[in-house]
Parts: structure tokens; C-alpha cells; sequence
């Protein structure tokens, strides 16, 4: 409850001018809006917690990404995940220099296939910040969450999951049998919510 309130805290001070000059003009740049959309809510998450490493699954248009490395830490590193590369997306946010520091990596991997899973067991390990910005297909997300009860963190990690206030999302989000805490009305009009996972 504390970090929620201190996110949300966070989220109404902090802007995104320079992710939002990388919005492409035939899209509309969501980052200004708070409460509504999650962009500053994350942007926060990272400003308060400092994560070393940071999962996002879903990397879709990069806006996501672009607002929480603005706020990493220095030797903070995020890695996003989807299933096509980064540069098919039409009107993605995101330009090749943006991974040149190798605080930014894209990797392409379905993290529901238990072979791909695996594979990246050891990132997993040391991730602190996860957002799950799937496919909320009601399969993805439950294979997803049910291999990571296997994952022993070296540190508490913090999931955020959106959308889910999805109607195919409602059971997997009532499922998580973790603290919880759903922060929808400072966050995604489809639903955030965050969950402590401890080992």
C-alpha cells in the first residue's frame, strides 16, 4: 500500500516531454495522460524503486520501455520481450540507438514456452521490476505466471500486470494468490495491478 500511494504520488509529478516527442504523428501520444494510462505510473515505479533489472513483456510500440529507462538507475538495464522485432511494428517509438548503451535490449521470445522460459531463467532470477503487457489471450498470461512460481529472486521482485479489468484477464488476475493490490484508478483504464512476489 505504501509504494501505491507513493507511485501515485510520483506518477502526478513526473512528465514524459521526451518520450512524448518520440510518439510518431499518426498516433496518439498517451503519455501525458495520468490518471488513465500507465506510462507515468511506471516512469515512477522505476524513479522509486531503482531497479537494476527490469522485464517488460509486450514491447509493442516502445513507449512503455522509453518511459522507465528515462529513470533507471545507472547501471539499470531493461530487456523487452515480443514475438516479432521491434522495427515490424508500424509507428514504433523506438530507433536503433536507443539500444546502443545496452540499457535497452529487445529480444524476441514467447516466455510462455517452457523451452524459451528456461532459457532465460537467469535474467529472470535477478529481475526486480516485471511488467506484463502480453497478448491477455487467457493463455499466455497463465503459462506465464505459473512457470514463474518456479523463479527464486534474488530480490523481492514487484509484477505489474496490465489490463486487468480485461474480461479474459478477471480469473488469472483473481487467481494470484500473492499480495495484491489493484491500482487501476492510478494507472491503465483497463486495469494495473501490482503483486509482491517473494520467494
Amino acid at each position: 500500500m505504501d509504494l501505491a500511494l507513493r507511485a501515485a504520488k510520483e506518477a502526478w509529478q513526473t512528465q514524459l516531454p521526451n518520450v512524448s516527442r518520440r510518439v510518431d504523428a499518426a498516433s496518439n501520444d498517451f503519455t501525458p495522460v495520468w490518471p488513465g494510462e500507465h506510462y507515468r505510473l511506471l516512469a515512477a515505479l522505476v524513479k522509486i524503486l531503482q531497479p537494476n533489472r527490469v522485464i517488460e513483456i509486450g514491447t509493442f510500440r516502445g513507449v512503455s520501455s522509453l518511459a522507465m529507462k528515462e529513470f533507471l538507475p545507472p547501471k539499470g538495464k531493461i530487456t523487452t520481450f515480443d514475438i516479432v522485432p521491434w522495427d515490424s511494428v508500424p509507428h514504433t517509438s523506438l530507433r536503433p540507438e536507443d539500444f546502443s548503451d545496452d540499457r535497452l535490449r529487445p529480444e524476441i521470445a514467447d516466455l510462455s514456452d517452457p523451452a524459451k522460459f528456461e532459457l532465460h531463467r537467469p535474467l529472470l532470477q535477478e529481475t526486480e521490476l516485471l511488467f506484463m503487457d502480453g497478448p491477455k489471450d487467457g493463455v499466455f498470461e497463465r503459462k506465464f505466471l505459473d512457470q514463474l512460481e518456479s523463479i527464486r529472486f534474488q530480490k523481492p521482485l514487484l509484477l505489474v500486470l496490465d489490463d486487468i479489468r480485461f474480461w479474459n484477464m478477471l480469473a488469472i488476475w483473481h487467481d494470484i494468490a500473492r499480495p495484491k493490490l489493484d491500482l487501476t484508478s492510478f494507472g491503465h483504464w483497463s486495469g494495473t495491478g501490482l503483486v509482491e512476489w517473494r520467494t
